[in-house]
């Protein structure tokens, strides 16, 4: 039997998990965080990501968390609406072949799915990794030493297995901060099942009210120094930036200073390196190719990556390094096409301007047009394939 040791507990982590697991690998998944971590985005599952899901058998647990389609709401900065983009918009864009969770939903899933299949050590890094090619050696901080035949890094875009391996320099900064955090009851200001969205120069808020504990607030915004708004941590950063406006952040910002401790709270940034393997050691989701999540794709790529990197193992059966060559080869193409979507994206979540913020207004209200949703539906359709 095949041994795999797979560092990171996130949705990479733990699918590959999976997906080698179905194949009758022993897979152990060492976490550097001492618990399971949730909370997080909505995140979209469709295209190569859905059908992922489906390989692995995911959709039938997945659809119960799936938030289904909802009405969205623009609105100036004091809250007052612009116009409503109805949930038939986004049925009629991107198809009946979709879901939509929570990430922390997402992962809690594959958790499920793997916790009684495979031996998982949380509070537990990658002390040292030497190869051959016989095999992988790897120490872990708990004192144990593990052999295995391949080692999987999916420990994000941080990755200290791909520091390890390939070295550092490799991860590109953007000028953007992110935060995101659950809602446990609807916040005041955004109609049930529906979401309230401001965009303006530099910065995006949304707040979705799905009912209690199907709630959460998503914040972005552009800044000079990204590390030095990590320092003042959510709390302050956030409620700095987008004090002001209306529409549910106000109540959702005070949700934020009851309880930060599951707030998602992070500096952008893309990761871009010459080769995702090295031997018998690749990398895996965010650790070889994040997107950001301006690309809106990060979670679908990493469940397909994982479940493509299992099916190249089980054709080239005992020759990993040739595996590892043909999975990068047929993914790497739509990792460096979700990349620059997610630069272009960049535009929509945090316009430079004004100028930029009512061209993304004509550009939603047009979407909503008959003749032009069914142009965008067959374009989301191409770009899924």
């Amino acid at each position: 039997m095949k041994r795999a040791v797979i560092v990171g507990a996130g949705i990479a982590g733990l699918a590959a998990a999976l997906r080698l697991g179905q194949d009758g690998w022993r897979a152990l998944v060492v976490e550097r965080a001492p618990t399971r971590r949730g909370s997080g985005y909505l995140v979209n599952l469709l295209g190569p990501g859905y059908g992922a899901a489906e390989r692995l058998g995911l959709l039938p647990a997945l659809s119960a968390h799936d938030v289904g389609l909802f009405t969205t709401v623009l609105v100036h900065a004091d809250g007052r609406p612009k116009f409503t983009v109805p949930s038939a918009i986004a049925e009629a864009t991107i198809g009946k072949r979709a879901i939509s969770v929570f990430r922390g939903d997402l992962e809690s899933t594959l958790y499920e799915a793997v916790r009684d299949r495979v031996e998982i050590r949380f509070g537990v890094t990658v002390e040292s990794i030497d190869q051959d090619t016989d095999g992988v050696r790897v120490v872990l901080s708990d004192g144990t030493t593990e052999h295995a035949d391949l080692l999987v890094g999916a420990d994000g875009v941080h990755s200290a297995t791909r520091t390890a391996v390939l070295g550092s320099g490799f991860r590109v900064d953007l000028p953007y901060v992110v935060g995101a955090f659950p809602l446990d009851h609807p916040v005041a200001g955004v109609p049930r099942s529906s979401a309230t969205t401001f965009i303006g120069p530099g910065r995006t808020a949304a707040v979705v009210n799905l009912g209690p504990h199907r709630s959460a607030a998503f914040f972005t915004y552009r800044c000079a120094d990204p590390a030095a708004e990590l320092r003042r941590g959510p709390v302050g950063a956030l409620g700095a930036t987008f004090g002001d406006l209306g529409a549910g952040v106000p109540d959702a910002l005070r949700h934020l200073r009851e309880d930060s401790a599951r707030a998602y709270f992070d500096a952008v940034s893309q990761v871009v390196v010459p080769r995702w393997s090295s031997g018998r050691v690749v990398l895996l989701g965010d650790a070889a190719w994040c997107v950001t999540l301006f690309a809106g794709h990060g979670a679908a790529l990493a469940l397909a990556g994982a479940d493509h990197l299992g099916a190249a193992l089980r054709r080239h059966a005992d020759d990993i390094p040739s595996a590892l060559a043909e999975w990068e080869s047929r993914l790497r193409p739509e990792a460096a096409k979700r990349q620059a979507l997610a630069r272009r994206g960049m535009l929509q979540y945090a316009p430079p301007s004004q100028f930029h913020v009512w061209m993304n207004d004509l550009t939603i209200r047009a979407i909503t047009l008959p003749g032009i949703r069914g142009l965008v539906r067959r374009g989301i359709e191409r770009a899924n394939r």
